[in-house]
């Protein structure tokens, strides 16, 4: 057993991590509706990577793939601000979905003419979680906290236009900005954790904890709160479950975020007060 938990201590931290970072950005990505942003942005940033492999015959993980990957989600992060606000009559769920089906076929063309290819797409799926080692928990460590911290530094300006976009921008908050701001610091914290642990991984991370979270609560701080806890049992609960049963680390915390979500959703269905109960 204390072999099996020396083995999880560096996946172990990498989901705390996450699940910090990941809860927090999951509340806002609710509030806007915009469910599907992390799978649209990880894929923006395969284009990038997969962009600078073909024409420069690196790695994904080089400097130059990396820098290829984020500045292809900065530019994702321009357009879905500007959408929103200068084609209103365009929701922006259905902008990000449009995005994702268009930057998937050129990423899929390109990966088709480069090769190696399958590994690209292996890599954003599953990840590496399990064998993830100390540099990259330290460099996820470093980005997730500078996200954190810029989060928590904009919480105001960010919640206003999560709560109620119109209205922050009737009381003159420059919400193209702020929303910049947002999809930017998503698409560095969704590119970094796809390389940990792939997208639907990722994917669980961002949505579920925040909607087990949504189930008991309307405050921010609350349900900040409940999402961490989620995420940090289901970490722990699935990656015990990958060792013990020899199962994918990934697949197996995701697991039991779903399993978690299902079992609370009971719990809350039968404590919540029924119409016209007293």
């Amino acid at each position: 057993m204390s072999e099996i938990a020396a083995t999880l201590v560096l996946p172990f931290t990498a989901c705390l991590l996450m699940t910090a970072v990941l809860g927090c950005l999951g509340l806002h990505v609710l509030k806007r509706e915009v469910i599907f942003i992390d799978i649209a942005v990880a894929q923006v940033a395969a284009l990038g990577a997969v962009a600078a492999h073909t024409a420069f015959h690196v790695h994904a993980d080089s400097v130059i793939g990396s820098a290829c990957a984020f500045g292809a989600t900065l530019v994702a992060a321009l357009f879905f601000a500007l959408v929103r606000r200068k084609i209103a009559q365009l929701p922006i769920e259905a902008t990000i979905g449009i995005t994702y089906a268009i930057v998937a076929a050129a990423a899929l063309f390109t990966i088709g003419r480069c090769t190696g290819g399958h590994t690209h797409v292996q890599q954003m799926l599953t990840g590496s979680l399990l064998w993830i080692d100390r540099r990259g928990v330290a460099w996820a460590a470093v980005a997730f906290t500078g996200a954190g911290l810029l989060l928590y530094s904009c919480r105001r300006s960010l919640q206003r236009i999560s709560d109620d976009y119109e209205q922050a921008a009737a009381d003159g908050l420059n919400v193209v900005a702020w929303d910049f701001l947002f999809y930017a610091v998503c698409g560095v914290v969704i590119t970094a954790a796809v390389q940990l642990a792939g997208v639907v991984v990722v994917f669980c991370f961002l949505i579920v904890p925040a909607t087990v979270s949504a189930l008991f609560s309307g405050k921010w701080h609350i349900r900040l709160l409940i999402a961490w806890i989620t995420g940090a049992a289901a970490s722990a609960l699935g990656l015990m479950f990958s060792q013990l049963l020899d199962f994918s680390a990934g697949v197996s915390v995701a697991l039991f975020l779903g399993l978690i979500l299902i079992a609370l959703s009971i719990v809350s269905g039968l404590t919540r007060p029924r119409a016209g109960s007293t």
